[in-house]
């Protein structure tokens, strides 16, 4: 049997019976998810690469300690453990940051890319700074939803469970997000005009 086809639940119990090969196909398959959602909220390629090393740390020690929950899916775990790290990691900076045009970060860098020609390649990458730039000036309750949802791929669900509001207060986060981030496009381009 192909380990690569394991399912996560299935790895995880191969990982603690003393596979390490098992933990890396776990880390593999969803790395660019956990990784682009701490860095969407962090902002600092250096702070999210420090983040990351520390979720799969207690991942790794919730594992082997017996502690994880095998009732819910192992991403969106990663992920709530990701979020609490970044908010603790906010608590104590006191402060947030912001995306700057020299970054050189690319939500694009971690997709896979077939066949593109460089137009798309560019036009790619233009958007991505444009839609980072509108999601960075959002309020950070909605920013936080547009993240987690569109970039981390979670649920509303799993987002009301993860941020501890409704499902209704989340989809209303979600809502005022695209209303705002349409306004600001909308500003941008009488502006241009």
């Amino acid at each position: 049997m192909n380990v690569g086809m394991l399912k996560d639940q299935e790895l995880i119990l191969r990982y603690l019976d003393g596979d390490d090969k098992s933990f890396e196909i776990l880390l593999n398959r969803h790395r660019d998810k956990i990784y682009t959602s701490i860095y969407l909220f962090v902002k600092n390629r250096d702070m999210a690469n420090d983040i990351f090393q520390d979720v799969f740390i207690k991942i790794i020690d919730t594992l082997r300690k017996g502690k994880y929950n095998h009732e819910g899916k192992f991403l969106q775990w990663a992920m709530r453990i990701s979020y609490n790290m970044c908010v603790d990691n906010f608590r104590r900076s006191k402060r947030r940051t912001k995306v700057s045009p020299s970054e050189t970060f690319d939500i694009f860098d971690v997709l896979e890319n077939k066949d593109e020609n460089m137009e798309e390649t560019m036009i790619k990458n233009q958007l991505s700074v444009r839609i980072k730039s509108l999601v960075d000036q959002l309020p950070p309750e909605q920013r936080e939803v547009v993240i987690l949802r569109h970039y981390a791929d979670m649920s509303f669900k799993e987002i009301s469970q993860l941020t501890r509001v409704s499902i209704n207060t989340a989809l209303g986060r979600m809502r005022y997000a695209l209303i705002n981030m349409r306004k600001m496009v909308g500003d941008k381009e009488l502006l241009i005009s």
